[in-house]
């Protein structure tokens, strides 16, 4: 598998499902995200429901020599934040590179409780 960053992309409750997000192509956006040079690992819920679709980007062994941290991204449901967070994967992701365009619009922190359980 690829040495570079990990996407963790939750698929629970309310991100990917075409119920609440008709106009994204869910499993498109994965098997994209699947060729786009990161392992990628699916959840099934990361409590975060008001923001899905949730993708978190944690860094590569060089990013977290720099300091990064996962970066939690919120709303990545069109074609364009795909193709945002997969040129960022192939950049390095954080710690390594910029993300690109405006996919830095896209971060948030999740809670405290929310993270220590997603032990990203």
């Amino acid at each position: 598998m690829s040495a570079g960053p990990v996407l963790t992309v939750c698929r629970g409750c309310c991100c990917g499902r075409a119920e609440k997000h008709p106009e994204l192509d869910h499993r498109a956006q994965l098997e994209a995200f699947r060729r786009g040079g990161a392992k990628v690992r699916v959840v099934d819920c990361l409590d975060a429901c008001e923001r899905s679709n949730v993708v978190v980007v944690s860094p590569t062994p060089e990013g977290r020599k720099a300091g990064a941290r996962p970066q939690w991204l919120g709303g990545i449901l069109d074609a364009e934040r795909t193709a945002d967070v997969l040129q960022w994967v192939a950049d390095g992701g954080p710690g390594v590179a910029d993300p690109p365009d405006f996919l830095d619009l896209q971060f948030f922190n999740p809670s405290r409780r929310v993270r220590n359980e997603a032990e990203l």
